[in-house]
Order: C-alpha cells, then structure tokens, then sequence
C-alpha cells in the first residue's frame, strides 16, 4: 500500500514566527510516523513560517514569478533548511527518509502547467526508503520561477504513484462548516465555498480553501484531519473530513 501523507506548514513550524520550528507538533508527528507499519509512505511538508516568509518576502507566489536568483535561492534555501530538520528527526526515530527537492525535478510551461518526473521518488519507494518533498520554487517559462504548494506535491505524487490513501495533516481536526462543526465530507468545492477562508499567517498558497481544491482533483478519496487523528489515518482509518471529488 502506497501512503502519501503531507505534514502542513502550520503542523510542523510556527507560522507566526519567522523560520521557526514547532519542537514538539514536529517531534509527535514524527514519533507517529515512526509506530506506523506502513510499507511504502511518501511524505510531504509545508513551507509554514519558512518558505511562505521568503516568498512572501520576495514577491513569489503560484501566480507571480521572479527572475530574481538571490531571492529565487532564499526561499528555495528556507525549504531546504526545514526539510533538512524534518529529515533528520525522521532518521533519530528509525525512519529511513531522503530528501527530494522540488526545484530540481519540475518544470512549469508558459501555460503553467506542471511537468515533474517521479522516477527517482518511485525508485527511492522501491529501495525501502522514505521521500521526503516539499513545497518550493520551479523554474516557469516566461516567468523565471513561481511557487508549487505542498498540496500540489501531494496530487502529483497520488496520482503518478497510485497512492491507496492521501492524507493532509493540519492544525485543525478537518474542515469546518460556518457552525464551526467538522464537516465529514466533501464531493464538491461549491458545497464549502461560502464557509472557507483565508489562513491567518502569511500563505502564499490559498490555504484550506486551495487543499480542498487539490484534493477534490484526485481520483480517490483523500482526508484533512489534525494531529490528534494522525496515527489514526496512518493505521487505515478514517480521520476528519473526507474530501471525494468522485462522490459528486
């Protein structure tokens, strides 16, 4: 069974602060993935408080691109960094995880479409290892670079990978409806459309809103849940809201 799971920026840094880790959310997130007896997992994490800083910073988002390389390289060097740090907590609790770095496999066209070969992602699969990705800068014809979100990176790999469960683990417990009550499920962006808003931080990727889009894109059902539910999806089960474009 192949797991994509994505560890959101607010889970794994505080976003309040610029380019600073949440200790403790990233040390439980990783003892889960640590107890979980999974196969083939895929991890993905946010940029939070360290990528969305420097693109925010330099003007970069999914829209605006930047010929800028200094500026270019530090929001692409602030992932790094987080990645660095979430690889080798995974490595302190036992988990064999690598990194694989989005600008150096993917590719926008002038139409923004998204071009990202996951021959070396597979492989690493195969091996017995963990990839770890990541949102980032790519190179984008006509506009020097733009951003892709983690959730991006998410239905990329569900869909070139055949995953059998996606997961997007974030601060809150699922998707909340104007009544503030979780919403157990979703088949379609209009059913949440009024109920959806943007993120308090700096994101420069559209939030809650963009993670039900991304997810409703994919061919079978995916879940956004909080940390509390973690080990629970992990061990199979269903966790917070469930997003299922083909239930529409």
């Amino acid at each position: 069974m192949t797991v994509v799971l994505k560890l959101g920026g607010s889970v794994v840094t505080d976003k309040e602060t610029p380019e600073t880790v949440d200790d403790d959310a990233l040390d439980a997130a990783v003892e889960a993935v640590a107890e979980a007896d999974l196969d083939r997992l895929v991890l993905v994490h946010g940029g939070g408080s360290f990528g969305h800083h420097q693109a925010d910073k330099h003007g970069v988002s999914l829209s605006a691109g930047s010929r800028d390389a200094p500026g270019v390289w530090a929001i692409h060097d602030a992932m790094r960094r987080l990645n660095d740090e979430v690889v080798a907590r995974l490595h302190d609790a036992g988990v064999p995880a690598l990194p694989v770095h989005p600008l150096s496999l993917a590719a926008r066209d002038a139409d923004a479409a998204l071009s990202m070969p996951l021959d070396s992602t597979a492989t690493l699969l195969g091996e017995g290892f963990v990839p770890v990705l990541h949102g980032d800068v790519v190179a984008q014809a006509g506009a020097g670079a733009t951003i892709i979100s983690g959730d991006e990176v998410v239905t990329r790999l569900a869909r070139g990978l055949d995953a059998d469960r996606v997961g997007l683990c974030s601060t809150v417990p699922g998707v909340y409806d104007d009544a503030g009550a979780v919403i157990p499920r979703i088949s379609s962006f209009a059913e949440v459309e009024d109920v959806l808003g943007a993120s308090d931080a700096t994101d420069v990727t559209g939030g809650m809103a963009e993670k039900v889009r991304a997810l409703l894109e994919l061919d079978s059902p995916a879940h956004i849940f909080g940390p509390d539910d973690l080990a629970a999806f992990l061990a199979g089960e269903s966790a917070g809201t469930v997003v299922d474009g083909d239930a529409a």
